[in-house]
């Protein structure tokens, strides 16, 4: 099934400038499209359309130590309440907590680098509301987080 992200804004990179009514097409955990929405309807006629208010754009990297909390699976699901979808290996040196980041399909990265919707590239996305907070996370192409 291939599924249509959309948001009143889009930016496909941190330092990129936002777009308006734009989307991002997702099939299982890859995009395979990202354009206008009126071209992305007609090109894909059946996906499935998700609309959420706010900013849409690449999945956040974490660049430091996971939040503190009482198991390892909190503290993953700390990140991705915040938009994050990549940690970075060096963070990592607990089993239990990579075996949760594990779990959760977030990348492992071994240095920081920006974040980008690429073609081909996994479906790894966060929208953002005006104040920066995470209304949603999808990890490899599935939601992981939406704020109620």
């Amino acid at each position: 099934m291939l599924t249509l992200h959309a948001a009143p804004l889009l930016r496909t990179a941190p330092d990129a400038a936002p777009f308006a009514g734009a989307a991002v097409a997702v099939r299982a955990d890859r995009i395979v499209a990202v354009g206008p929405l009126a071209e992305l309807t007609g090109a894909y006629a059946g996906a499935r359309i998700r609309r959420w208010p706010g900013t849409l754009g690449p999945g956040l990297v974490h660049d430091g130590p996971l939040p503190a909390a009482d198991t390892p699976r909190e503290r993953v699901h700390a990140l991705l309440r915040l938009g994050v979808t990549a940690v970075l290996a060096g963070h990592l040196t607990d089993p239990a907590l990579r075996a949760a980041v594990e779990r959760s399909d977030l990348l492992v990265l071994p240095a920081a680098a920006p974040p980008t919707l690429a073609l081909g590239g996994r479906a790894d996305l966060a929208v953002l509301d005006a104040d920066g907070a995470c209304l949603v996370t999808v990890v490899a192409g599935r939601i992981a987080h939406r704020r109620a």
